[in-house]
């Protein structure tokens, strides 16, 4: 009986250590399986990252020569020149640029209260507008307002499409911080009278002014001036020519801060 009970005990322990043995053999395959998951993922992002930066070489704009005056047309210039090819019914492109001099200071004042307040006190993120912005649309449950600055809006204009695509956005972010380390405040703002967009193919202060009062950009005075930036982000449907309701209480509102600011 004593050498049965032994060799049960023996028996016992041998299974024991089988089962040992494979659970830690379980173990190992799970564990080389994940960390080859783990390495594959980590080659992959590092892949990526360097196809980014990449595409990001071949898009990097000549900030020197935008700086010296030499603007090319944006993409959203581009974009409504290949539209028009589609249906030559749509209004010829009106674009101009002009020297920062040949702006009236009315429109830039304008521009910067209507659209972006902040816009000489930030480097090219306004992070208490974003905040703002995301209470407002919490509060009302919906996306209505976003805090997208001079820059960043410069930036989309000028080198990108109006999607909405996470990988555009952070493009765009990456040239709004190399835009605000190129170029000056002024510089900026040049740049975005200069390209955006006041009217189904109107783009640029100058030409503005020219399609909707006949006068050069330098010659807007106070009330124009705030009434092309109140046709700012949808001047398709709200313009000095439609004057639907809510470009003109959005008009009132610019001329309101507008004297709190620069009338003092």
């Amino acid at each position: 009986m004593k050498w049965y009970a032994l060799k049960r005990l023996f028996r016992s322990r041998a299974s024991k250590k089988k089962k040992s043995h494979a659970k830690s053999r379980k173990k190992s395959v799970s564990n080389g399986i994940w960390g080859k998951r783990l390495r594959f993922a980590m080659h992959t992002i590092l892949l990526l990252i360097v196809v980014d930066i990449f595409y990001l070489t071949t898009i990097w704009p000549d900030w020197d020569a935008i700086r010296h005056g030499q603007l090319p047309k944006s993409q959203f210039i581009l974009r409504y020149e290949q539209q028009r090819q589609l249906d030559p019914s749509l209004p010829r492109l009106q674009w101009q640029v002009v020297p920062y001099a040949r702006i009236s200071r009315h429109l830039s004042r304008s521009v910067v209260v209507a659209e972006d307040g902040r816009f000489y006190t930030h480097r090219g993120f306004d992070l208490q507008a974003l905040i703002e912005a995301f209470e407002h649309n919490v509060g009302s449950g919906r996306v209505a307002f976003g805090a997208s600055t001079i820059s960043q809006q410069t930036v989309k204009n000028m080198f990108f499409s109006p999607s909405r695509n996470p990988l555009r956005k952070w493009h765009e972010l990456i040239l709004t911080i190399g835009m605000e380390f190129k170029l000056s405040k002024r510089q900026i703002l040049w740049l975005y009278m200069n390209i955006a967009e006041f009217g189904q193919g109107i783009y640029g202060a100058e030409a503005a002014a020219q399609h909707y009062w006949g006068i050069s950009a330098l010659e807007l005075r106070p009330q124009q001036a705030i009434e092309l930036a109140a046709s700012l982000p949808s001047p398709k449907k709200n313009n000095p020519h439609k004057r639907t309701k809510r470009f003109l209480q959005r008009a009132e509102k610019i001329d309101h801060y507008f004297v709190l600011r620069y009338n003092q």
